[in-house]
């Protein structure tokens, strides 16, 4: 855990902890899905972060059908000296390998990331708004090219204990 979390007030990213989320997930020419899933955020003393999120698709919906049940997302990050930014890897069950930034801002986190060696040029970024202490509100959109391929919104629950 960062022992100076400068002028951020944030429990999500910053302080250890397990989080639920729901919400939707929405692509082009498709229904919107409901999803669920669950993330679980860790620290290490060198500022170091671990995240790792799985994200879970209705066994009804056309995305499950299509063999894609579950995303699970990886990753290993390293806050800077100053608090409010952040660098990351992420090993991305449907994507591979991706890097990816973040800025902690006073009332939001921002995220940006891309696909490394991805011939499609896949790019995407999240803004995680802090709604309380143990509420978040998610919104994602993933990109190829200058295209949007795919968008989510859900809201994340800070799971006691």
């Amino acid at each position: 855990m960062p022992e100076n979390r400068g002028t951020a007030t944030h429990t999500f990213l910053l302080d250890a902890g397990r989080w639920t989320f729901k919400g939707t997930w929405m692509e082009r020419n498709q229904d919107p899905v409901a999803i669920h899933g669950r993330t679980l955020v860790a620290w290490n003393c060198d500022s170091w972060f671990t995240m790792a999120t799985k994200l879970l698709f209705p066994e009804e919906s056309a995305i499950a059908r299509q063999g894609t049940p579950e995303i699970i997302m990886q990753y290993r990050g390293r806050l800077g000296s100053n608090d409010q930014r952040y660098t990351y890897v992420l090993k991305h069950s449907q994507l591979g390998q991706v890097e990816g930034e973040g800025w902690i801002g006073p009332e939001s986190i921002v995220q940006r990331f891309w696909v490394l060696g991805d011939r499609e040029r896949r790019s995407g970024f999240e803004t995680i708004h802090r709604i309380a202490d143990n509420i978040y509100r998610l919104s994602s959109g993933m990109m190829s090219d200058h295209y949007l391929l795919n968008t989510m919104e859900a809201t994340l629950e800070r799971q006691p204990g």
